[in-house]
C-alpha cells in the first residue's frame, strides 16, 4: 500500500512540478525582456501567471505521459533501474524545455514573438546563425538554458522521492492495480491535454487576456506553442506539393491582376465614414439561398434584404474553416493548402487588418462570438490586431439558455444591439453567429421545416434567417442605424440540399450583402456578379472609404468594373481555382482533379494562373 500511495502521489506531483518550472521560465523571460512590458502594469503582468494555468496544465499533462510509464514500471518492479528511468525521462524533458525557452528568451528581443520552428530554417544555415547572432545572444542562451536545467534538476530531486519500499504485494496483484492506475491517470492526462471535455480542444487563445501582445506571449506556454508550431511547420512545407513559379514569371502570368486601372467611378456610399456592422454568418451557403442560387432555399428574409441592398452573387470562401474565413475577411489574406495563418502569431501580426485602418479615423472595433474564440486562435488573432473589444461565450450572461456549442443567434443579436447602443461612433461592430453550426442547436426545433438531405442544417438556416431579420428590424429603431452599413457574409460554405461534395468549387459559394441607409438608392436592389472571394471585401470597402487599400496585396476591388475575376480556395490536402472559364479542384496527394468543369485548353491556362498566384502568396507567407 505504501508503494501504491507513493506512486499515485508522484503522478499528481508531476503536474505541480511542471507548473513551477513554467512559472520559473516566465520570471526569467520577464527579466531579460522587461522593456517589452513597458505598457503592461504590474497587475497585468501578474495576471499572466493566472491566465496561463489552463495551457500550462495541458502541457504538463502531455509532458507527464512518459514519466507516467516509468512510474507504472516502478510500481511493478521498484528498484534502481526503474527509479533511474523515471528521473532520466523527466530530466530529458527538462533539458528540451530549457533549450526551447532559452532560445525564446533571446529570439524574442529581435523577433517580438515566441519561438517557432522558423528557427530550424536558420539552423540549416549555421554560417548565417554565427554571422547574425552576436556573442551576447550565445552567452545568454547558454546562461538561461543552464539556469533552467540546474533549477529543474534540483527541484526534481527535491520534489520527487522514490524511496525503496518493500514489495509486499504479489506481482499478479500489482499488475491489475498498476494497469488501473495507468488507465485512470492516462485518461485524466488526456482530458487535461485537450483542456477539458468540451468539443473544441484547448488552444493558445485560452491564455490570451491582454491587449498587449507581450503580456499574452508571456502567458502562452512556450513548449506548447513551439510544439504547435512544429506541427504547423510540417504542414506548411506545402510548396513541395504544387509547382513553384518564379516571381517574374508569376507576375507576367497575372498581368491583369497587377495592371488593371485602380480608379473607378462606382461610389456606393452617401458618405465615406459610415459605421460598419459585420455579421459573420456561420456556414451560410449560397446554394441554400434562393436569391443567389435560383433554387429552393431556406432564407426568405435574406432574399428580401437582397432586394434592398447590394448583393454580390459570385463570391467564394477561401477555405473550409472559420479561422481562415475571418482572417480573409478582415486581412484580405487568401488561404493556402494546410495553412492557417491565424494560428501563427509570428506571421499574422505582420499582415494588415481592416480595423487598424479604421482606427486611424477614430473608429472603435468590437468582435462578439456566441461560442468559443479559442478555436483556430480566432480570438488571439483579433487581439493581436488591436480590436478594442473581443468577447465570446465567456462574456455572455450565465442565465441564458444555450446550445451544446454556443449561445443562440437570437441572444447574440440582443447582446449586439445593447453593445452598439453603448458605443459612441464611428464604430465597427462584428458579430459571429453560431446556430447554423453542427449540432444545429436552436430553440423549438420541433418547428423544423426542411425535409431530405441536410435537413438539420437547412432547418437551422430558417431559424438563423429569422433571427437576422428580427435584429435588423429592431436596429431600424435606433439612432445609429441611419449611418450604418451592414456587411453580411459567411465565414465558409457548407453542404446543402443541392451540394454535398466538399471538393467542388460550388461548395465554397457564399453570400455577401451590403445593406443600410448610407447605401445610395441607385445601388439598392442591384446584383454584382464580379467573381471574387472573402479576401476581396476589405479592399472593396477601403476604396469606398478613401482609405489605404493598396497594402492589401492579394485583395481585389469587387466594385471595379476592370477587376480581374478569379477566386482561390482550399480543399482538404488541396486547392481550387474558379474563373470565368470554369473551376477545378486539385488533390495534392492523390494528384488528381476531384472537380473540373474546364476543357483541356482552359484548364492548362487557368492552372498556370492558379499556380502563379499561389506561388506569390506562398513566397510572401514564407518570408513573413
Amino acid at each position: 500500500m505504501n508503494l501504491m500511495k507513493q506512486s499515485i502521489l508522484t503522478i499528481l506531483k508531476l503536474l505541480l512540478f511542471w507548473l513551477v518550472i513554467f512559472d520559473f521560465q516566465r520570471v526569467l523571460f520577464s527579466i531579460h525582456n522587461w522593456d517589452k512590458f513597458a505598457k503592461v502594469s504590474i497587475l497585468d503582468w501578474l495576471m499572466a501567471f493566472v491566465y496561463s494555468i489552463r495551457l500550462d496544465l495541458a502541457t504538463a499533462a502531455l509532458l507527464s505521459f512518459l514519466p507516467l510509464i516509468f512510474i507504472f514500471i516502478y510500481f511493478l518492479k521498484p528498484g534502481k533501474w526503474s527509479r533511474f528511468a523515471f528521473y532520466a525521462s523527466l530530466f530529458l524533458e527538462i533539458v528540451i524545455c530549457a533549450m526551447i525557452h532559452g532560445g525564446e528568451i533571446n529570439a524574442y528581443t529581435e523577433w517580438n514573438h515566441k519561438l517557432t520552428t522558423r528557427v530550424f530554417t536558420h539552423l540549416l544555415n549555421p554560417d548565417e546563425v554565427f554571422r547574425t547572432a552576436d556573442y551576447s545572444m550565445t552567452i545568454w542562451f547558454v546562461v538561461y538554458a543552464f539556469l533552467e536545467i540546474v533549477f529543474g534538476f534540483k527541484f526534481m530531486r527535491f520534489f520527487f522521492k522514490l524511496d525503496s519500499v518493500p514489495n509486499k504485494l504479489n506481482l499478479f496483484v500489482r499488475i491489475p492495480i498498476g494497469m488501473l492506475i495507468l488507465a485512470v491517470f492516462g485518461s485524466s492526462f488526456l482530458v487535461l491535454a485537450r483542456g477539458g471535455t468540451q468539443q473544441i480542444p484547448i488552444n493558445i487563445d485560452s491564455a490570451y487576456y491582454s491587449s498587449e501582445y507581450a503580456a499574452n506571449d508571456l502567458s502562452v506556454n512556450s513548449v506548447y506553442f513551439f510544439a504547435k508550431s512544429f506541427l504547423l511547420f510540417n504542414r506548411s512545407e506545402i510548396g513541395a506539393l504544387f509547382p513553384i513559379i518564379s516571381e517574374v514569371e508569376s507576375k507576367n502570368e497575372l498581368k491583369d491582376f497587377y495592371s488593371y486601372p485602380i480608379e473607378h467611378e462606382r461610389k456606393i456610399f452617401t458618405n465615406s465614414r459610415p459605421n460598419i456592422v459585420f455579421i459573420i454568418l456561420e456556414s451560410w451557403s449560397a446554394n441554400a439561398i434562393s436569391s443567389i442560387s435560383g433554387q429552393k432555399g431556406a432564407t426568405p428574409n435574406f432574399d428580401r434584404l437582397g432586394k434592398k441592398g447590394l448583393l454580390f452573387t459570385n463570391i467564394y470562401a477561401t477555405g473550409g474553416t472559420s479561422e481562415i474565413g475571418n482572417s480573409s475577411i478582415f486581412s484580405g489574406y487568401p488561404a493556402l493548402p494546410e495553412i492557417s495563418i491565424s494560428m501563427q502569431p509570428d506571421k499574422h501580426r505582420k499582415i494588415p487588418s481592416f480595423n487598424q485602418d479604421l482606427k486611424k479615423w477614430g473608429y472603435t472595433s468590437h468582435y462578439l462570438f456566441s461560442g468559443d474564440l479559442k478555436y483556430g486562435n480566432i480570438g488571439g488573432y483579433f487581439m493581436d490586431h488591436g480590436f478594442d473589444v473581443v468577447e465570446d461565450e465567456n462574456n455572455f450572461p450565465k442565465n441564458l439558455k444555450r446550445g451544446k456549442l454556443n449561445y443562440y443567434d437570437e441572444d447574440l443579436y440582443k447582446i449586439l444591439l445593447d453593445k452598439i447602443d453603448k458605443t459612441k461612433g464611428p464604430f465597427m461592430h462584428c458579430a459571429f453567429t453560431g446556430s447554423t453550426h453542427s449540432p444545429y442547436d436552436y430553440p423549438n426545433r420541433k418547428t423544423e421545416k426542411w425535409k431530405g438531405q441536410e435537413a438539420d442544417f437547412m432547418s437551422s438556416l430558417f431559424y438563423a434567417d429569422k433571427c437576422l431579420n428580427d435584429f435588423l428590424t429592431k436596429a431600424k429603431t435606433h439612432t445609429w442605424y441611419k449611418n450604418t452599413i451592414f456587411v453580411l457574409v459567411a465565414d465558409h460554405g457548407h453542404a446543402s440540399a443541392a451540394i454535398q461534395n466538399p471538393n467542388l468549387g460550388a461548395y465554397f459559394h457564399i453570400p455577401l450583402l451590403l445593406f443600410g441607409e448610407p447605401l445610395k438608392k441607385e445601388f439598392r436592389g442591384q446584383k454584382i456578379e464580379t467573381l471574387g472571394s472573402q479576401a476581396d471585401i476589405v479592399r472593396t470597402l477601403l476604396y469606398q472609404m478613401n482609405g489605404d487599400f493598396e497594402k492589401y496585396t492579394w485583395s481585389k476591388d469587387l466594385l471595379n468594373p476592370a477587376c480581374p475575376q478569379f477566386a482561390l480556395h482550399t480543399i482538404n490536402r488541396g486547392f481550387g481555382w474558379i474563373s470565368e472559364n470554369g473551376n477545378f479542384s486539385y488533390h495534392m496527394d492523390a494528384k488528381n482533379y476531384p472537380d473540373n468543369t474546364m476543357n483541356n485548353s482552359a484548364l492548362k491556362k487557368e492552372q498556370k494562373r492558379c499556380h502563379s498566384f499561389m506561388s506569390l502568396v506562398y513566397n510572401e507567407y514564407k518570408n513573413l
